[in-house]
């Protein structure tokens, strides 16, 4: 894993955070925006395009809360711990959203079922971290 070395890399290292869970959480933001912006362009070429407004939009809106929260905790040169429990509080609820929003049109849509495990990951990842933030 790649976050992962480049975490062991810092010469002021990670501080209080757990170095697993920051590692992990990094990744899923990451992979969970790359998967809702593919999941939205997937969206847009179905026949039924206006019955995906919705999923589109928080497809979107996904992508990029966990694609600013992975760069935020990336950044580990005195970070505001305000700051990144904020991002990775509202990275986890707006995963949850977009979830629950993908899993009403999976049975359907099976880029909306793979993006809503996605989001599921990343929620999970964003919880697990937030107890060693400050």
């Amino acid at each position: 894993m790649t976050h992962t070395a480049m975490l062991d890399s810092h010469p002021r290292g990670i501080g209080e955070l757990d170095r697993k869970a920051l590692a992990e959480c990094i990744e899923a933001c990451f992979e969970c925006a790359q998967t809702c912006t593919a999941c939205a362009d997937a969206c847009l070429a179905e026949e039924m395009v206006a019955d995906l407004t919705r999923c589109i939009r928080t497809d979107l809106d996904c992508a990029d809360i966990c694609t600013t929260t992975g760069r935020a905790l990336s950044r580990l040169t005195d970070p505001d711990t305000v700051v990144l429990r904020v991002l990775v509080e509202a990275c986890a609820s707006v995963c949850r959203v977009c979830g629950d929003e993908c899993s009403s049109h999976a049975d359907m849509h099976e880029h909306c079922r793979v993006c809503a495990e996605a989001c599921r990951r990343c929620e999970q990842a964003c919880r697990d971290l937030l107890p060693s933030i400050g």
